[in-house]
């Protein structure tokens, strides 16, 4: 039975027997969440990667709690890509849950997951897909239901879902947006912050006006863990995670700056046309794509009985602001590289000193 508090209050759960967890992934940001949120409620965790990136305490989580986490976890070490070292090493009968963090591509996918094809053991296989995987639409927000982009640059994620499928397993699969909190990885939250803390103008793609969603690491977390005693009602099911609500680009640089204290109206927000400025090949100017990027979750909080804790923008960026932020910051861990913000003020200036000297004749 559960016998340790963790993440799981954040939502309803019914008490359940322990299980068998094998994490594919774990050490990293929503990885290492979802590995604390399945130990703090009892569960016996399997972690396998390839051994590069060592296990790190997350947030709200001490020493001696962390060290217990590692002591209690068995830990395999094999590429995920070679079927013989998969079979040497995982027993397909021996895991209730299997938790897929990481596969990108079909590929990835396939020789993990046809070790459990005839294994009854199986409740469910839980892949960690993206919302990304969505065709753009007129009509938001994006729905599990809605149409999917075969082109997208997430095609491998849909292509892996449709390989759990073929193989006729139990599965689910999660489509985030953008996730948040401490340890994130990608410089999502970050790209505001610091450019609010150097008394820079923040360079926000088109108009300002395309709403997104973001969602907090913790939620994740505990929806994904939710799947367990759930399968009969998730097999074969997409769910999409965040954030209830949407927000602006404009509006998520107005409520990172009040998070680092500032008034929301003192930031100099400047819009620029992405497709008019050329950036250094590789280079990534915004951290968020230019158009409406939001999702619907109701079948997650249906299915799952779950209710995002983090439930407004501002809880999730202060909690990274305060959490992750600052102390990179003070760590002198901040890149300080805004090639392509001056990239942009500069081909602002110059159309704006254009048009003035237009404007002179």
């Amino acid at each position: 039975m559960y016998s340790r508090p963790g993440l799981a209050f954040l939502c309803l759960w019914a008490i359940t027997d322990a299980y068998n967890v094998l994490i594919i992934g774990g050490t990293r940001f929503s990885g290492a969440a979802l590995w604390k949120e399945l130990y703090d409620r009892g569960h016996t965790v399997t972690v396998y990667n390839r051994g590069k990136t060592p296990a790190q305490a997350v947030v709200r989580e001490s020493v001696d709690d962390f060290d217990a986490r590692i002591r209690a976890a068995t830990f395999l070490q094999g590429d995920r890509q070679d079927p013989e070292q998969l079979r040497r090493l995982i027993d397909p009968d021996r895991y209730d849950y299997v938790y897929d963090m990481n596969a990108r591509e079909e590929p990835d996918t396939k020789p993990l997951a046809s070790l459990f094809v005839g294994h009854s053991q199986l409740k469910q296989y839980v892949f960690m897909s993206s919302a990304g995987v969505y065709l753009l639409s007129d009509e938001m927000p994006h729905l599990e239901t809605d149409a999917v982009d075969a082109n997208s640059r997430h095609k491998g994620k849909l292509e892996s879902e449709a390989c759990l499928q073929a193989l006729g397993i139990p599965w689910c699969s999660f489509r985030p947006t953008y996730i948040c909190g401490p340890g994130n990885y990608n410089p999502v939250e970050r790209y505001f912050f610091e450019r609010l803390e150097a008394g820079r103008p923040v360079c926000v793609p088109s108009h300002g006006q395309h709403l997104t969603g973001l969602g907090h690491v913790e939620d994740l977390a505990v929806a994904m863990a939710n799947v367990v005693d759930r399968h009969t009602v998730t097999t074969g099911k997409t769910y999409n995670v965040q954030n209830r609500q949407a927000i602006t680009f404009d509006g998520v640089v107005r409520t990172a700056a009040a998070v680092t204290g500032r008034a929301r109206d003192s930031v100099e927000i400047v819009h620029y046309d992405p497709g008019t400025v050329e950036f250094p090949a590789g280079a990534k100017a915004f951290p968020m794509r230019p158009q409406h990027f939001f999702c619907g979750v109701e079948r997650a909080v249906q299915d799952l009985e779950w209710t995002p804790r983090f439930d407004t923008v501002e809880a999730i960026l202060r909690d990274s602001y305060e959490n992750d932020f600052v102390l990179l910051r003070d760590s002198g861990g901040l890149r300080d590289d805004f090639v392509c913000d001056d990239i942009v003020l500069q081909k602002i200036q110059g159309v704006s000193k254009a048009a003035a000297e237009g404007a002179s004749v």
